[in-house]
């Protein structure tokens, strides 16, 4: 297949790229400087701007782009930043595609677990509603738009939990983690839906040509608390996981950052993925954290 991918220099999109190609598909690159080569092709989403030579003979698209979620604080001007990067580029790419008289077959979309909020003692699947709070509004009005894509394309909104790599939201805790200060944050008992970046680009490749279509939970299949995922990481590093971070002192610090990423508690389990006979390389958060720490 030829697949143009948006966010391809990313975290999730380096990696997802090296497995395309691996796969045998070709892959065109979004970029918003000039373009390179004869792969790469300009947009200016803020702008609702594309090349839109960039579709011809495209099978399917990959939207990965958004305002890292990870980057803080979330001052006034950066949450309206992370609600406008996420709709303006995928409305791009929608808006651009229902131009054509024959669209990309397959709109894979980049979502986040963020949808269903702080939910404790429940188990999350695509089914389960919404939650209330900004993560979940973002989430949903990033869905919808993804929804405004043509009616012959088969779109997917994969929804992605903590990401475990090197970068990602796991870069601030690996310092200080080697600096033997790792420990609970907060109760430290809230369930973190996390998935290895191996398996994250991995099943969007396999949703490539799948024929799911709507939400897809990206979470690996062993649910992990933070305290099991700090505590791989802290035993990775040979360093105490001793220290622990009041749940007051978080929220103080982050405000509501830090009870969307760090203390909501979420069993979200990838009940679809599962069904359409993925298979996970990392099935536990250990394995993960093992695999991340052994990657140069």
């Amino acid at each position: 297949m030829r697949v143009l991918v948006s966010g391809a220099s990313g975290l999730i999109g380096t990696e997802l790229c090296a497995q395309l190609g691996a796969a045998g598909h070709t892959v065109a690159r979004l970029v918003r400087r000039a373009p390179h080569g004869s792969d790469e092709f300009r947009w200016d989403p803020a702008a609702l701007s594309l090349d839109e030579s960039a579709l011809e003979g495209v099978d399917a698209v990959i939207n990965l782009s958004g305002a890292s979620i990870a980057r803080l604080p979330w001052t006034k001007a950066y949450r309206r930043e992370i609600l406008d990067s996420r709709v303006q580029a995928t409305r791009t790419l929608t808006d651009a595609m229902r131009r054509r008289a024959t669209p990309p077959a397959v709109l894979l979309n980049a979502s986040a677990v963020g949808i269903y909020g702080d939910r404790p003692n429940e188990v999350l699947t695509e089914d389960s509603p919404a939650g209330t709070d900004f993560l979940a509004k973002v989430t949903l009005a990033w869905e919808a738009e993804a929804h405004r894509a043509p009616e012959a394309t088969r779109v997917v909104t994969v929804r992605t939990g903590l990401v475990i790599a090197r970068g990602g939201a796991l870069k601030p805790l690996l310092p200080i983690v080697k600096l033997g200060l790792g420990g609970p944050l907060g109760r430290g008992t809230q369930h973190w839906p996390w998935i290895s970046l191996h398996d994250e680009a991995a099943a969007i490749v396999h949703l490539l040509t799948s024929t799911l279509s709507g939400p897809v939970n990206l979470v690996g299949p062993t649910p992990a608390t933070a305290n099991d995922v700090i505590r791989a990481v802290s035993a990775g590093l040979h360093r105490p996981f001793l220290v622990p971070v009041p749940e007051f002192v978080l929220t103080l610090a982050l405000q509501e950052a830090a009870r969307a990423l760090l203390l909501a508690d979420q069993r979200i389990v990838p009940d679809r993925l599962q069904k359409d006979g993925f298979v996970f390389a990392h099935r536990t958060a250990a394995e993960s954290v093992h695999w991340m720490l052994s990657r140069p």
